[in-house]
């Protein structure tokens, strides 16, 4: 595995928590550690230099040393007594000397009366008391240098007390390997507490790595705004957490435009019963409500965490969509139309019997009762030949009055044919198809300069053919391969149902359907179901 490739990997949460607490206290402790040594190297250097400094003026003040160097007492005495002090003050040496830099003691003998070494030690014959760093014929070292004063104030040598640099060295090792121990002890500290937080954090989030949790999240929040009933929750307090698009339309519609996330939710629904669910803690489902005006369907549940009640959910359909939507797929709504168109033509010529009857013309009112009368008996005639099965001779019926009272020429085909269906429910699924086809045929001529729907109903071989041709602007090509699924229409605002339904009752009697564009500017759907008579063909 190359470099560029490590940089590529890609690390679990727990692996970066515990990488990046473990670096950040390896470099806080590596800066510390670094900066303390500094101190500590310079402390102890300091330290053993103000010792050496005391140990030379205590000698300094001797009498021993004052009486050797002027005269008093044998010169002998004076390396004895820096011999025994040298030891007990645990120092690598102590050098007496008099004012012309003769040595009147050493740690070695044979150094005693020579000049001493190291040219560090003009400013002490001067009188005065320092530190320096020389090397001598020790070596390298820290030296103390304390004047020598007579009885009578004048200066009669120095003392000279040296550590060699190496004890120092280490000491100065010895307090950082102190240190470095602390900083392996902070170091595995560290590491067991990022172990713990990486574990920890791990446990909120339930094992997710963040890029899941924001997949999900984005994942939540489309289909939250992607699903066709308001969604709506509050907290424990009642106050609204999350409104998906769909509630934001049904508050519009009600006049609301303001944001009510955070807000109280009996600001935007006073007669919710969230409030009253999270302290009873049972959910109610379909529950007819009003919110300023509009009846939606609301279903309403407490959300319980570990056993708490945290808050509540609530979910709004509007009434009246949900009854569309019922009459829609039911197939109710063909009915439904179907008998208006009738009972409007009816009223239509009722009208027109009245105002005969008002004017007392009624030769005129038979003739007319006449030529009402024979015209829808022979289109029932013509449709009752044609189609065995009644209800959907009828539904065909209200289809051709439909028609006429959108003026559009509707016809049914002279070779039609279809039997009475063994079961109810395959009529009802025709029905749906049908009905369906003959609708969306008549939106499609509703703009066009001729406006013709045919219907053909074929039975051959317990095989029914349902064909239904319009004259109208066709299919859009870019809709052609998904013009069955459901939210998909031809049509500006609509909900794209109608194919859909035709589709799926078709699939499930076992049949196909398909459509096509003609030359002449027609489009035909056609579709092929296994057809099961009920009784005889004839």
């Amino acid at each position: 595995m190359n470099i560029r490739s490590i940089f590529e990997l890609e690390f679990k949460l727990q692996t970066k928590i515990i990488v990046l607490v473990c670096g950040v206290v390896a470099v806080v402790l590596m800066v510390t550690g670094l900066l303390i040594s500094r101190s500590m190297a310079e402390q102890v250097k300091d330290s053993m230099g103000r010792q050496a400094i005391s140990i030379a003026r205590f000698m300094a003040q001797s009498p021993v040393i004052i009486e050797g160097l002027t005269g008093k007492r044998d010169s002998a005495d004076i390396q004895q007594y820096a011999n025994i002090n040298k030891t007990l003050a645990n120092v690598q040496f102590i050098v007496i000397f008099d004012m012309d830099g003769v040595r009147k003691s050493h740690p070695n003998p044979e150094m005693v009366g020579q000049k001493l070494v190291g040219g560090d030690e003009a400013a002490a014959l001067s009188g005065q008391e320092y530190l320096s760093e020389a090397e001598g014929t020790l070596g390298y070292s820290l030296r103390a240098f304390s004047p020598v004063f007579g009885p009578d104030g004048r200066q009669v040598g120095v003392v000279l007390v040296g550590i060699l640099m190496q004890y120092v060295h280490d000491a100065v090792a010895q307090t950082q390997m102190i240190l470095l121990l602390v900083m392996v002890v902070g170091m595995v500290v560290g590491t067991v507490g990022a172990l713990l937080l990486a574990r920890e954090t791990k446990g909120v989030l339930f094992g997710l790595e963040p890029a899941v949790i924001a997949k999900r999240l984005e994942e939540r929040s489309i289909i939250l705004q992607s699903v066709r009933e308001a969604i709506m929750a509050v907290d424990r307090n009642g106050v609204i957490t999350l409104l998906n698009e769909e509630g934001k339309r049904l508050l519009r519609l009600s006049g609301i435009e303001a944001d009510p996330l955070g807000r109280p939710v009996d600001e935007f629904v006073p007669h919710t019963r969230l409030l009253e669910i999270m302290e009873t803690g049972k959910m109610e489902l379909n529950q007819e409500q009003e919110i300023f005006g509009v009846s939606v369907l609301a279903n309403q549940i407490p959300l319980v965490v570990n056993g708490t009640i945290v808050g509540a959910i609530a979910t709004f359909r509007d009434k009246t969509e949900v009854k569309q939507l019922a009459e829609e797929l039911t197939g109710v709504r063909d009915y439904v139309d179907a008998l208006r168109s009738q009972a409007h033509e009816f009223m239509n010529r009722l009208h027109v019997i009245l105002g005969l009857v008002q004017l007392e013309n009624y030769d005129l009112l038979a003739t007319y009762i006449q030529r009402i009368a024979s015209d829808h008996q022979a289109e029932v005639d013509y449709v009752g030949r044609r189609i065995r099965n009644p209800v959907m001779a009828g539904f065909i019926l209200s289809k051709l009055s439909l028609a006429r009272e959108r003026s559009i020429l509707m016809e049914l085909t002279d070779d039609s044919f279809l039997p009475e269906a063994e079961d109810a429910e395959t009529t009802h699924k025709l029905v749906t198809i049908v009905g369906n086809l003959i609708e969306n045929a008549f939106d499609a001529v509703a703009n066009s300069a001729k406006q013709q729907v045919d219907l053909a109903l074929n039975y051959k071989d317990n095989c029914l053919v349902i064909e239904v041709i319009d004259t109208g602007a066709g299919i859009a090509p870019e809709l052609s391969e998904h013009i069955f699924e459901m939210g998909v229409s031809n049509k500006a605002n609509e909900r794209g149902f109608g194919l859909y339904l035709v589709k799926l009752n078709v699939d499930s009697l076992g049949g196909r359907i398909e459509f096509m564009r003609t030359d002449e500017g027609k489009t035909i759907f056609t579709i092929m179901i296994p057809y099961e008579i009920g009784g005889e063909l004839g």
